[in-house]
């Protein structure tokens, strides 16, 4: 089996997020030679095949995702419904399990990789194929939630708020990972809510821990070699680092209009400012963090959606804010090109949500970090960032409601962009050292060999 070419399934929560996680997985492996069944549902495939580079070896199979109701007519992923649908989108995929299960019996492939389904492993099982369940989000935050979620599970138990401003009695010293009330009452909601039908986010994640044959993460020893050892420790199962996902440099230029306006400020100088395509702010936070922003006296380009209740950016704009920054600041609410904004020259700090991905290409480019975490595992990465690796600092909220000041904002910033700052020098080392280190041109080669030298000694041996 070391010497021998896999067949591996891949079967992504339908959230584009998911399909193109493991459709870039997909990718690294099929360039080993190895054969992928991209198991998809079937609109979702049109816009997924531009970016299969090995068509040769990445076969789609569509899916048909029967009709939910509640849902609209030909939805499939959450992309086509609104976010208090996602849960019926999820019903939905759970109601394909038959037809999962022929094209697996047909295909008889060795491993199936997948994330939400939580039934997937007990198919897998009869069918005499191994399971693999590959998480997008962070190992540190399945070490600290989910490992102890599933002994309270057992139990007929669910983790209460105090228990999760905490870290588990045995969990890794070295680990800084602490909650705030509000971010362990949010967690709380998160997970407890129903997602599917008759079955909360907690337990679907948990029974899938609980079920798979093994465990893949997007990440590494050097950042979270502890909590995956942690996690594989409790379950006694393989879990497989298969290295960070490494942002390529973006092909399209940055739109010249832009690149023009960035080009005005000195190197390091422009504060940028995004918290992703999906998250939504109260408009009191939102206007507070502009604010804090105006406060640094910094030039600016801040991309964030506008904020609930509201249709458009200028109506959410603090009084007077547009006529102050005139010239200086930028704020826009549509899509933006983040990664191509970050590598410019003039962009000397990014502030952001804590999303993974966005993350990611703060670390592997120069741009100081600051991190305002807002939902799910962005509390935990933040304390991995800020804490463990200390290439980013948080702005500091308060601890019942999270709510910041606009004078935390500029402080926090100030901190990181003053060259004769403390805080702000280590921050800058420490970061320059992770970037190095990401940047290798081995790095990504060597981890996805081991991971599947790894996979078959365990998993398939």
């Amino acid at each position: 089996m070391a010497q021998s070419k896999l067949h591996i399934a891949m079967n992504p929560w339908f959230a584009f997020g998911h399909l193109n996680a493991f459709l870039h997985l997909s990718n690294l492996i099929a360039a080993r030679g190895h054969r992928i069944s991209f198991l998809t549902p079937k609109k979702a495939q049109a816009k997924l095949e531009d970016f299969n580079n090995h068509p040769d070896l990445i076969k789609f199979i569509p899916l048909t995702v029967p009709h939910v109701e509640g849902l609209p007519v030909g939805a499939e992923t959450t992309n086509d419904v609104p976010d208090h649908q996602g849960s019926l989108i999820m019903t939905a995929m759970d109601k394909t399990r038959p037809e999962v299960e022929a094209i697996l019996k047909d295909l008889k492939p060795d491993v199936v990789f997948f994330d939400f389904t939580y039934w997937l492993p007990e198919v897998t099982k009869q069918l005499g194929i191994k399971s693999l369940q590959y998480c997008i989000t962070s190992a540190s935050t399945v070490a600290y939630i989910l490992v102890r979620s599933s002994t309270k599970l057992d139990e007929g138990q669910q983790l209460t708020e105090d228990e999760l401003m905490k870290p588990p009695a045995d969990f890794p010293p070295s680990s800084t990972i602490t909650l705030h009330r509000h971010e362990a009452r949010a967690l709380s909601f998160t997970t407890h809510r129903t997602y599917g039908e008759g079955i909360s986010f907690h337990e679907r994640i948990v029974y899938a821990l609980r079920d798979a044959d093994g465990y893949g993460f997007r990440s590494c020893r050097e950042i979270e070699g502890t909590y995956c050892d942690y996690i594989e420790n409790h379950f006694k199962k393989p879990s497989i680092l298969f290295g960070p996902t490494i942002p390529q440099l973006p092909t399209t230029p940055l739109d010249e209009n832009k690149a023009k306006w960035l080009g005005q400020f000195k190197p390091g100088s422009v504060v940028f400012c995004a918290f992703g395509s999906e998250c939504v702010m109260e408009k009191n936070n939102f206007q507070e963090l502009l604010l804090g922003i105006e406060l640094t006296g910094l030039p600016f380009f801040i991309g964030l959606k506008p904020p609930s209740g509201t249709e458009t950016i200028d109506e959410a704009l603090p009084e007077g804010f547009k006529e102050r920054v005139q010239g200086r600041g930028i704020v826009e609410g549509g899509w933006i090109q983040q990664l191509q904004i970050m590598a410019h020259p003039s962009v000397g700090c990014f502030i952001s949500h804590g999303g993974l991905s966005s993350v990611t290409e703060a670390l592997v480019n120069n741009t100081q970090l600051v991190i305002i975490p807002q939902r799910g595992d962005q509390y935990i990465i933040a304390r991995l960032m800020s804490g463990d690796m200390k290439v980013a600092v948080e702005v500091e909220m308060r601890e019942e409601d999270g709510w910041y000041s606009k004078e935390n904002v500029c402080t926090t910033v100030k901190s990181v962009m003053d060259e004769g700052n403390e805080t702000g020098k280590q921050i800058r080392a420490n970061k320059l050292k992770l970037k190095e280190f990401l940047l290798d041109e081995n790095l990504e080669s060597t981890y996805l060999d081991s991971a599947l030298d790894r996979l078959k000694e365990t998993l398939l041996k």
